[in-house]
C-alpha cells in the first residue's frame, strides 16, 4: 500500500498540480456544528438519499420543495407517528415520488432519530461518531435505520457534511490497486480492511476521511 503522499502526487499529476488538487478538496463540517444541526435536517438529508437511490436525482431535486411540504418540514415527531390516513394521503400526493416502501422508510427513520435522543441526539451520535470507526457508523445505520445500507448511508453522511469516505467506483478501484481489497466491498471483513487503510492514511497525512476519499477518487 502506497504512502498517502504518493497517492496525493498521483492525483496532483492528473489534476493540474498540488495547488489545483487542493482547491478541489472539501473539508468536513466541524463536529460541534453537526451536533447543533436540527433533527429535521438530518431526516431531510436521509430521506433525500433514500429516495434518490435507484431513481433520477434530478427528479427528486426538482420535487424537493414538495417533499418538504408533504412531510411537514420533516418534523421528526410528526413523521415518526404518521398514521395510516397520512400514509395513504402521501401515496396519492403528486408533490412527491409515490413509493410506498420509501415513504414507510421516512416514518421508520424518524422513529430511529427519536431513539437517538436517549443517546445524545442525532447531531451528537451521527455527527460525533469517530472517523476512525466510520465503518461502524455505516453498520449501525444499516442495522437501525431503514433503507440505509450500501451507498445511501454514505451519501447521507457526506451530504450532511460529516467526515466520511465514499466507496465510489473510482475510490474502490484505487483501494483494489493498493491491495486493500480485491473487489467491491460486500463483507464486514472487507469494510474493516477499508477502514484500516483510511486510518493509516489519516495518520500519515493529518487529513480527514473526506479529503482522503476525494484524493483516492482523483488518483486514477
Amino acid at each position: 500500500m502506497h504512502h498517502f503522499d504518493e497517492i496525493f502526487q498521483l492525483a496532483a499529476d492528473r489534476h493540474g498540480g498540488p495547488d489545483m488538487l487542493e482547491s478541489k478538496l472539501s473539508k468536513p463540517t466541524p463536529a460541534e456544528v453537526l451536533a447543533a444541526m436540527p433533527e429535521d435536517r438530518w431526516l431531510a438529508i436521509i430521506t433525500k438519499c433514500v429516495f434518490q437511490a435507484g431513481f433520477s436525482w434530478k427528479v427528486i431535486e426538482a420535487k424537493w420543495d414538495g417533499f418538504e411540504a408533504a412531510f411537514d418540514g420533516f418534523d421528526v415527531g410528526r413523521c415518526a407517528f404518521m398514521d395510516d390516513e397520512k400514509f395513504d394521503a402521501l401515496l396519492q400526493d403528486t408533490r412527491i415520488v409515490r413509493n410506498g416502501t420509501k415513504i414507510a422508510a421516512v416514518r421508520n427513520n424518524a422513529a430511529f432519530l427519536l431513539e437517538l435522543r436517549a443517546e445524545g441526539g442525532a447531531g451528537q451520535v451521527l455527527g460525533g461518531w469517530p472517523s476512525q470507526d466510520f465503518a461502524g457508523l455505516l453498520a449501525m445505520l444499516a442495522r437501525r435505520g431503514s433503507r440505509l445500507g450500501g451507498a445511501s448511508a454514505q451519501f447521507a453522511m457526506r451530504f450532511a457534511g460529516r467526515d466520511s469516505f465514499m466507496l465510489s467506483q473510482d475510490v474502490t478501484a484505487r483501494l483494489i490497486a493498493e491491495g486493500v481489497i480485491d473487489k467491491p466491498v460486500t463483507s464486514k471483513k472487507a469494510m474493516a480492511a477499508v477502514q484500516a487503510a483510511f486510518n493509516i492514511w489519516m495518520e500519515q497525512s493529518g487529513r480527514s476521511l473526506t479529503e482522503i476519499s476525494r484524493v483516492l477518487a482523483m488518483s486514477l
